[in-house]
């Protein structure tokens, strides 16, 4: 049994001014996939130049920000939202929804594409390796602030929260950061290193965060004004994944649909 280090959630503060850990590994991700988003822009068969991104990267924080902080207040803490609109402003305090900020990264992504006049499955394809890193960070930063905790355990890498009680609890939040942040790094990462069927790269990123995520909220405890939506264990969050793996799956299908029926067309991304 293991239990959980008080870390104090701001990092460091100047004056008035803290700097909370939550904030820091949303910077870490957005770095991480600046900084490998130019190795891929280097290849030949990428949409992107070099020095597109910095726009790029731009457009997409915003979207996943917006989006993950509307996506919470809206569907997981609404109520928060009618005793206090300026709720919705205060990131720090934690409460971001992926599949928000995945839909706020979807729209940015688009303008981008319809501005510079790319194909937006290519382009796509070229993100998608680039979010698991700051998917992973996300995790930590969750972890840190001592929420999204799992169900109690008596595995021996269960962890006592003490606000919660004596009760040794999944660390849920380090199983999404080693599933959502290294392991599908790796393999979106490995799978994008040549060039693939159009959209394909997509459909892999969305097929497995939705499987991965789905999984660990077996561990993961609901959140408590929720609760589990039916049969005892089915979650918003299983909810919101499952037309991820069936938007993920569909997308591998359709790009491989020649080799599917016999033909021989390629269809390989070129940008």
């Amino acid at each position: 049994m293991l239990t959980y280090p008080d870390i104090d959630p701001v990092a460091f503060q100047i004056g008035p001014f803290a700097v909370h850990w939550y904030g820091l590994m949303y910077a870490v991700g957005f770095f991480a996939a600046w900084f490998l988003g130019r190795i891929r822009a280097r290849r030949a068969d990428t949409p992107i130049a070099v020095q597109q991104m910095d726009d790029l990267v731009l457009y997409g924080a915003l979207g996943a920000i917006i989006g993950g902080r509307v996506g919470y207040v809206f569907v997981y803490d609404f109520a928060a939202f009618l005793a206090n609109p300026l709720y919705l402003f205060q990131i720090w305090q934690g409460g971001m929804s992926f599949h928000g900020g995945l839909i706020g990264g979807l729209l940015a992504f688009w303008l981008f594409a319809h501005r510079h006049k790319l194909n937006y499955l290519s382009l796509l394809d070229f993100v998608a390796p680039l979010a698991p890193f700051g998917l992973g960070a996300g995790r930590l930063g969750n972890f840190i602030n001592g929420e999204l905790w799992g169900k109690p355990t008596d595995l021996p890498w269960g962890m006592v929260y003490p606000p919660l009680g004596e009760m040794a609890r999944h660390p849920s939040q380090l199983y999404q950061m080693v599933l959502e942040g290294v392991i599908l790094f790796g393999a979106v990462w490995w799978f994008s290193s040549k060039p693939r069927a159009r959209g394909s790269v997509a459909g892999l990123f969305l097929a497995g965060y939705g499987s991965f995520r789905f999984l660990v909220e077996f561990a993961r405890m609901p959140d408590a004004h929720i609760g589990y939506l039916a049969f005892g264990w089915l979650t918003m969050g299983q909810i919101l994944s499952l037309p991820m793996i069936i938007a993920g799956v569909a997308l591998i299908a359709w790009a491989y649909r020649d080799k599917l029926s016999g033909g021989t067309a390629g269809t390989e991304s070129k940008g």
